[in-house]
Order: C-alpha cells, then sequence, then structure tokens
C-alpha cells in the first residue's frame, strides 16, 4: 500500500498493523523524499495516523474489511442516543402525589425547596 504524509514524504510497504487512531505499521518499505529524488529501502517502518494526508490500499485488503464495520456496531444501535429508549428491564418509577404524569418528582435539581410549615400558638 503506499502513503503520503503532510510533509510530502510517500512510504509504500506491505500493511502489518493498523489501529483504530489509523496508526500503520509496514514492512519491506520504500521511502521517497518529498522532491522524489532520493529513495530508501526500510524494513519496518511505524506511521503515526495524524501524519496521513493520502493512502491507496488495494482492493484485497479492501474486501478482506468490508462487513467488519457492519458486524460490529450491529448490537449498540438500540443504546445509542439521549434517553427516551427504554433498553432492558430497567424498572419504571411509580406514579406518586408530586407529579401529574407519573416519574420523579422536581426536575434537575433534584431538591424540593422550602416547605411551609404552619406555626402552632
Amino acid at each position: 500500500m503506499l502513503i503520503e504524509l503532510k510533509n510530502g514524504e510517500t512510504y509504500n510497504g506491505n500493511l502489518v498493523k493498523c489501529d483504530t487512531w489509523m496508526n500503520i505499521y509496514l514492512r519491506e518499505v520504500i521511502c521517497t523524499s518529498k522532491d522524489g529524488d532520493q529513495f530508501w529501502k526500510i524494513p519496518e517502518c511505524f506511521i503515526r495516523g495524524n501524519t496521513i494526508k493520502y493512502m491507496r490500499i488495494p482492493d484485497e485488503v479492501i474486501d478482506l474489511v468490508k462487513d467488519e464495520p457492519i458486524r460490529r456496531h450491529q448490537n449498540y444501535r438500540s443504546a445509542r442516543g439521549r434517553g427516551g429508549a427504554r433498553v432492558g428491564n430497567r424498572p419504571q418509577h411509580a406514579p406518586n402525589k408530586k407529579s401529574k404524569t407519573g416519574g420523579q418528582p422536581g426536575g434537575r435539581g433534584g431538591g424540593q425547596g422550602p416547605k411551609n410549615k404552619k406555626s402552632e400558638n
């Protein structure tokens, strides 16, 4: 595979490993300078993901991982987002006297505010 960095250098080698941050480990690498006038043969090379500008990946590699994202995230779709959906057997709060709609009383603060008591004389 061919990798061009933001500084203009290119690396052409065999992909060994790639992680979620797009850090790449190559073997049997040929490095080309920015100007294209110098070449280096390197046995192995590590490239940090945030320095990559462009990657050319062979079709064989793309075919190997084509189904991977679908399988990995299939189980997490129902639990995404903010509130609204009930997942599993979570208990619902019972209705109470202070709330007309049921559920827990009060808002985000959780406190119940001052209570007025009649003083007896």
